[in-house]
């Protein structure tokens, strides 16, 4: 008699609980009729509900299920028995304060029911859906980024008509700015495995706003009143990412806009935050904007909170908009 023959089913029994152990796969079976799920451990574990040995209902796991996808996992497995072949849905659950995804797969359309139940599995993939919406985040970002940067030269080159007296003088000036835009730019990407200060506020600001001054930088229209302070690689990117926004804003709208507008950058800070206030005047009348607010905003604010600890603040007052940038001096210097 072969090995594989005198192999007992017992012990091969407990290699495929091993092998589903392994690969996190949580197992359930549905009764149609009662309504009543049995599941093994994995599965209470991954839902955070005490074992029952009576097992637990659908309205029971619903309670658990994220508020915003209750009632289209409700819908989906009430259509199960009238799909053809296998289903899957992915769904958030919160335990605790908790949020996780599940994937509930199995069969529709009664394909291997034994006495009025069904079968399945849940899989955890929280870690696969963080990095769908990283990936997505990522992705909203650099088109954002990249929109910005095509409406950036086209109101470079607007700038620099109006100062140049010939093609000449235009394309070397153009040229300057865009070099400083790239420049600029370059601060705005992360740089791993920096350590130290990245720079002086003051000159971060010298080098992310060199290419909107039709004077050169601080000698003309953009003027900066900051005290010396360190700023860190990781501020420093951060900063960087805000003041791209900002001026952006202003390229576009605000008073970098027009030949007379004219920019202040002015700083305050005490032992625990630094305060920065942008000042814009003499631009085209001033509108508050109205709804949530586009990408560039909540990318701002995000910024703001997350990564410097801090809040960002408008007045859109008639004679230009003000802005108060707030950020906590420790988060600053890292």
């Amino acid at each position: 008699m072969s090995s594989e023959q005198s192999t007992p089913p017992v012990w091969e029994a407990k290699n495929l609980r091993r092998a589903i152990d392994a690969a996190g796969v949580a197992l359930w079976s549905w009764n149609v009729d009662s309504d009543r799920l049995t599941m093994d451990q994995r599965a209470y574990d991954l839902w955070g509900v005490l074992r029952s040995e009576e097992g637990v209902t659908f309205e029971d796991l619903s309670s658990h299920i994220h508020p915003a996808d209750r009632d289209r996992v409700r819908a989906a497995f009430a259509a199960t028995r009238g799909v053809l072949g296998a289903y899957e849905i992915d769904f958030r659950i919160m335990v605790g304060d908790e949020v996780r995804w599940i994937s509930a797969r199995g069969q529709g359309d009664d394909v291997g029911m034994v006495d009025r139940i069904m079968f399945g599995i849940f899989i955890d993939v929280t870690g696969r859906k963080q990095a769908e919406e990283g990936h997505e985040l990522l992705a909203g970002e650099m088109s954002h980024r990249v929109k910005n940067l095509l409406a950036i030269a086209a109101g470079l080159t607007a700038m620099t008509s109006r100062s140049a007296a010939t093609t000449a003088d235009m394309a070397r000036d153009l040229t300057h700015r865009l070099t400083a835009l790239g420049r600029a730019h370059d601060l705005v990407r992360p740089l791993p495995g920096q350590e130290g200060t990245a720079a002086l506020l003051g000159d971060l600001f010298a080098v992310l706003l060199a290419p909107y001054d039709d004077m050169g930088a601080f000698s003309g229209r953009i003027r900066v009143s900051v005290p010396r302070m360190g700023v860190g690689e990781a501020a420093a990117t951060t900063l960087a990412l805000v003041t791209h926004e900002l001026a952006t804003n202003s390229l576009k709208y605000g008073a970098l806009s027009v030949a007379s507008g004219t920019l202040d950058i002015s700083c305050t800070a005490d032992s625990s935050e630094a305060v920065v206030v942008w000042t814009e005047r003499g631009g085209p009348p001033v509108v508050a904007p109205t709804g949530p607010g586009g990408f560039g905003s909540k990318l701002v604010n995000r910024s703001m909170s997350a990564q410097l600890g801090g809040s960002i603040a408008c007045d859109w007052s008639e004679e230009g908009v003000v802005i108060t940038l707030r950020m906590n001096k420790d988060a600053l210097a890292t």
